[in-house]
């Protein structure tokens, strides 16, 4: 996979970092003690980390701050848009799953879209965690990291809030949908 330009112009930086600190001011209800200085200035030490989360912005993510690992002192940012993102839908779970379609392939995977933008899938446990801070999927769903024993059968986790409860499901890995997309996780 070739390198990708990870650098953001000044103007970018700025506006990125305003959009964040918003977020961050409107919601403080997901960050308890928590001060945006302190986020910031790990933000601004870290460029790529920056362009991870305006890659989560661009596509429809919404990343705010849900934790600080006091342990590695990072910040814990996840996708935080009411409905799973827009710009991440419609992708199987990951390459293989691609790869094994022989009509009607997406254009691309989870798994891989996750990796050019140097954040994590969120796991079954971080999505219930999301959960506590409001409701989020309630017309759609997220792909969630798959245990390697469900993976290896051709299956693929999924999740998503209805009637007030959170669902785990699991389909094909190799099946994709309008209304499914993922969300990730961005440590800082």
């Amino acid at each position: 996979m070739p390198k990708v330009n990870t650098d953001l112009s000044v103007e970018q930086r700025e506006e990125l970092l305003r959009e964040l600190k918003g977020r961050f001011e409107k919601n403080t209800n997901r960050h308890d003690e928590i001060e945006w200085a302190q986020v910031r200035a790990k933000l601004e030490a870290d460029p790529e980390k920056l362009w991870s989360l305006s890659e989560m912005e661009r596509t429809g993510g919404e990343p705010d701050v849900v934790g600080h690992d006091k342990e590695t002192d990072e910040y814990i940012f996840y996708d935080c848009s009411k409905e799973s993102p827009k710009g991440r839908r419609s992708v199987c779970y990951d390459r293989e799953a691609l790869e094994s379609r022989k009509k009607h392939k997406p254009e691309n995977s989870v798994m891989d879209m996750a990796a050019a933008m140097g954040i994590d899938l969120l796991t079954e446990e971080e999505y219930r965690e999301l959960q506590k801070l409001g409701d989020f999927d309630t017309k759609t769903s997220s792909w969630v990291k798959t245990p390697a024993d469900i993976r290896k059968r051709g299956g693929a986790l999924f999740c998503d809030r209805r009637y007030n409860t959170v669902f785990v499901y699991h389909n094909g890995a190799d099946s994709y949908y309008a209304a499914r997309g993922f969300r990730g996780s961005l440590r800082v």
